[in-house]
């Protein structure tokens, strides 16, 4: 009987393109056993190229392991998975070649595919983290520095099945495959090849294959689910602090273009630490003006990302009204104020822009974003309207609601983007890591 495994791969890229690792484990699939570990950092490469060699070394692994050998392939890459299936036509050049490389490591009949969320495939994002890792340091991943020990207790893949001992890190897997056949032999009291466990349930593959689907997007959903994927999600911070913005003066991009204070740049590396920590950042967007780049600067200098700029994401041109305040304006300009106030199509004195202008520029920045960092989470370092507005049209509020939220300088907000189109607001005005 055919021996099964469980190869879990991934990939990532600090930059999308930008430095890029993967990693691939071969598991058991019935005690959680790590047979063999593989992991590479691949230079500069977008995600999904390195997502898809992350597969291309799982699957090299298992027929190392096992000539004969049946693959259940993991993934949190919905692309990766629907494309490998058949399901989701492949139309990106870069992704042709290595698409086609994965499907001739094994036949077809002896591989199967199955999208698992983000937390569930922890061991190989481990290990992609650790490639780029080595790579930062000029060096490529070895099997001594993996933190696989780190995986004790790995939750068995069939139903029923007992946890065994502490994986072992058998090593890169092509140069270990003797090794771990010869464990394995040892471990189970026979040939390497032989399965102890039948293996009927695990390969069930679809009778009927289905149809390549028109595009590459799933078809659209009710809201936001697991099958979806990983949303794209925007973390929105607020430039910090200008010496315009204790005094709650308009300064819009029509104006003087002011540099962060000394307490902004303050607030700039307080929450540059604070996303350190965190450590879920993937790249940096920013909007052009000063108070933006050197906000975006400080955090991306600290996390080792290029900072991109994107010019949809200024703040509004507030016209005659840069570097008033509220009341003053309101005692040079009450009727243009009210009327700016009582409709979004109105702009502030002075061929200022209107809210529905900001928010048709903030929409097609947004879509170039989700669509560029699919499945990714990035800073949008912006302005007030910019981040209201990103909120607003991600809950369907109407334009007036730009006037009831509160965002301090230097907060963070978060929403993420999935595949079907809907969005999730997660954070709104986060000033915790100031204090």
């Amino acid at each position: 009987m055919a021996r099964s495994v469980v190869v879990e791969a991934d990939g990532g890229s600090r930059g999308n393109p930008g430095p890029a690792g993967y990693g691939a484990v071969v598991l058991d699939p019935q005690t959680g056993e790590t047979l063999a570990e593989a992991a590479e950092y691949i230079g500069v490469a977008t995600n999904n190229v390195a997502e898809y060699k992350g597969l291309i070394a799982g699957l090299k692994a298992a027929r190392d392991l096992f000539p004969d050998v049946l693959v259940h392939v993991r993934m949190d890459s919905k692309l990766v998975v629907e494309q490998m299936s058949g399901r989701w036509k492949i139309k990106h050049p870069d992704m042709k070649p290595l698409a086609a490389e994965a499907a001739a490591v094994l036949p077809r009949s002896q591989v199967r595919y199955e999208w698992i969320p983000r937390e569930k495939n922890k061991h190989a994002d481990r290990l992609a983290n650790e490639a780029m890792d080595a790579g930062k340091k000029g060096k490529q991943w070895e099997p001594s520095g993996s933190a696989a020990a780190l995986d004790r207790r790995v939750a068995p893949l069939s139903a029923g099945a007992s946890v065994a001992e502490p994986p072992r890190v058998i090593g890169d897997a092509t140069a270990g495959a003797a090794r771990a056949r010869a464990a394995m032999a040892g471990a189970r009291g026979g040939s390497a090849g032989a399965s102890a466990v039948p293996d009927e349930g695990l390969f069930a593959l679809d009778e009927e294959p289905q149809e390549p689907a028109e595009s590459d997007a799933p078809a659209v959903g009710w809201g936001p689910s697991a099958d979806l994927g990983r949303p794209a999600t925007l973390v929105l911070l607020r430039h910090g602090e200008t010496l315009l913005t204790p005094e709650k003066r308009f300064s819009g991009s029509g104006g003087s273009d002011p540099e962060l204070s000394a307490v902004g740049r303050k607030q700039a590396e307080a929450v540059a630490a604070s996303l350190a920590a965190r450590d879920t950042i993937q790249a940096v967007v920013s909007s052009p003006l000063t108070r933006c780049r050197q906000t975006a600067d400080a955090v991306a200098s600290r996390l080792g990302l290029p900072v991109r700029v994107e010019e949809g994401l200024r703040e509004t041109d507030f016209g005659a009204w840069e570097g008033l305040t509220f009341a003053e304006v309101r005692a040079r300009y009450a009727d243009d104020l009210d009327d700016w106030l009582a409709s979004p199509d109105a702009a502030p004195t002075g061929g200022g822009e209107s809210f529905a202008e900001v928010a048709k520029r903030v929409e097609a920045a947004r879509g170039r974003l989700t669509g560029q960092y699919a499945g990714r989470t990035v800073l949008v370092v912006t302005h007030v309207t910019p981040v209201k507005t990103l909120v607003r049209l991600a809950l369907g509020a109407p334009p007036q609601s730009l006037f009831r939220m509160e965002l301090s300088a230097a907060s963070l907000s978060e929403v993420a983007y999935y595949a079907d189109g809907n969005a999730s607001v997660r954070l709104l005005n986060d000033t915790s890591h100031l204090r």
